[in-house]
């Protein structure tokens, strides 16, 4: 076999390997069970605290949109 031949047939097989392993992992992934809060409760938290108050951004978020060019 000359270098070139070798040199793809080692390619190709890391690329098989490659796809090889990240089927596995799309198959894991799929089959993976999803946790999502309840819409209530993460209303609740994002919009105030436990005494009821709101919940104010910090000081370096205040002007983010100035910062990233929104308006």
């Amino acid at each position: 076999m000359e270098r070139k031949e070798l040199l793809m047939v080692v390619l190709i097989g890391v690329l098989l390997l490659t796809t090889a392993v990240q089927s596995v992992q799309l198959v894991r992934l799929s089959n993976a069970e999803i946790i999502i809060p309840s819409v209530g409760s993460a209303v609740k938290t994002a919009s105030s605290d436990s005494g009821g108050n709101p919940v104010s951004a910090p000081a370096n978020l205040q002007n983010l949109p100035s910062m990233v060019g929104g308006c």
